[in-house]
């Protein structure tokens, strides 16, 4: 029968053919399924107007989708060790579809914002990236941090392509309509998509079929390190440390993404010129992760995030003397181009230093850190710029957190030259 593996059938490996289109799978589920990020947004006015709400409760629904997400990522990561991914994917695309469509029959802002928090966050769309990074992982070795990268692209292309969609049927059907069929074609197209997924993969079945795959191109900057021990740390202890760096290095990032639009309406440019920034800034970070992704291939993930974490620093200093509307349009673009390419680099880390059978749960836990420090960053930003009435002062507070990314970078990469001594 198609699809078993026989001795004349042998099983695809690593950085085959079969590898490839398995990424672009995964790269469509997290386009497809990062509408559930990005909904909240844009429908926010017209469920503000639907529900008579004011705007602080409208947020809402955004806020508890996030929560959702983080948590759901270290739950969807274990399953995925344990289930394998397609059944994850699978069972996100269920949590997603059925999500949008109960959030358009919702009666009130509870029921919408409970709608997002459990079923689109918690068990659908955090089996959309975690998992899939995962297995992402598992299936490249000299690509990857280029294949993570291409991944984890799809975040940053939906929310490239779904606002203007959903913006579109939004004026023209209404949301509650724009809701229904974004459930209906999430169930059906993420259903078609996990069957991409049905074969395990060949490193997940033990670690010594990792070590047996091909060499990394960047083996000589990672060190000596036992996935009992990595670099000399606790997996735990080298797990929190990477948890510190992912929540300092988002909410340092959370200050331009969140309030941009704000900025550029107290500056008086208005906040269209505002979102055209916003939008620059992800349009460039596709480019920024796909180029970080070929520089970890070459010097591993450690030095990547370090690279990313200090030009990430010198982009939101660039914020602090430069106020007129083309030098914001340029600083904007060079901060998509430096932060884009950070995230992936955990995952990358994860599978450098950790046992590649508990991939899942721990670049889960570790997103779940971004995503708090990203829902962190942004009500911080504005609680700061509330005491000083000032956006510079946020800056300088998204500087600081971008240090403490910076020190325990640091401090990781000296572990790494003792274990190569």
């Amino acid at each position: 029968m198609a699809g078993l593996q026989t001795p004349l059938t042998p099983a695809p490996q690593i950085e085959s053919p079969y590898a490839w289109a398995r990424l672009v799978a995964a790269l469509l589920v997290m386009t497809i399924g990062g509408v559930g990020i990005y909904a909240p947004s844009v429908v926010l006015p017209a469920v503000q107007l639907d529900f008579g709400v004011v705007r602080a409760d409208a947020s809402l629904p955004y806020t508890a989708t996030l929560i959702g997400f983080g948590i759901g990522g270290i739950l969807m990561g274990r399953l995925a060790d344990r289930l394998g991914v397609m059944k994850v994917v699978l069972g996100g695309g269920i949590g997603i579809g059925l999500g949008f469509i109960a959030s358009s029959l919702a009666g009130n802002l509870w029921q919408f914002s409970l709608a997002h928090g459990l079923l689109i966050g918690l068990l659908g769309v955090s089996a959309t990236m975690a998992p899939l990074m995962a297995d992402t992982s598992q299936w490249f070795s000299r690509n990857r941090g280029i294949a993570l990268a291409i991944c984890m692209s799809g975040n940053y292309v939906a929310g490239t392509i779904w606002p203007p969609i959903m913006q579109h049927f939004i004026e023209t059907v209404g949301w509650r309509q724009t809701y229904l069929w974004i459930g209906v074609f999430c169930l059906l197209s993420l259903a078609l998509l996990s069957l991409g997924f049905r074969r395990a993969a060949p490193v997940a079945l033990s670690d010594d079929a990792a070590r047996a795959a091909p060499p990394l191109r960047s083996a000589r900057f990672l060190g000596v390190s036992d996935p009992r021990q990595p670099l000399g740390q606790s997996p735990g202890r080298l797990q929190l440390l990477l948890s510190v760096a992912g929540l300092g290095c988002c909410v340092a990032m959370a200050m331009p993404q969140v309030h941009i639009v704000a900025y550029c309406t107290d500056l008086g440019f208005g906040a269209a010129r505002g979102a055209e920034m916003l939008s620059l800034m992800m349009g460039l970070g596709i480019i920024s992760r796909l180029v970080s992704g070929w520089v970890s291939d070459h010097i591993g993930g450690l030095r990547t995030l370090l690279l990313g974490s200090v030009l990430q620093g010198v982009a939101l200093l660039l914020f602090l003397p430069f106020d007129g509307l083309v030098p914001l349009y340029i600083v904007s673009g060079l901060f998509g181009l430096f932060q884009g390419g950070i995230v992936p680099c955990y995952g990358l880390i994860v599978r450098e230093y950790f046992s590649p059978s508990q991939a899942g749960a721990r670049i889960g836990t570790i997103l779940m850190a971004t995503m708090v420090g990203m829902a962190l960053g942004g009500w911080m930003s504005g609680a700061v710029f509330d005491w000083t009435g000032s956006y510079h002062a946020a800056f300088l507070n998204g500087l600081a957190w971008n240090l403490l990314n910076l020190a325990v970078v640091v401090y990781l990469l000296v572990q790494v030259r003792k274990s190569r001594r």
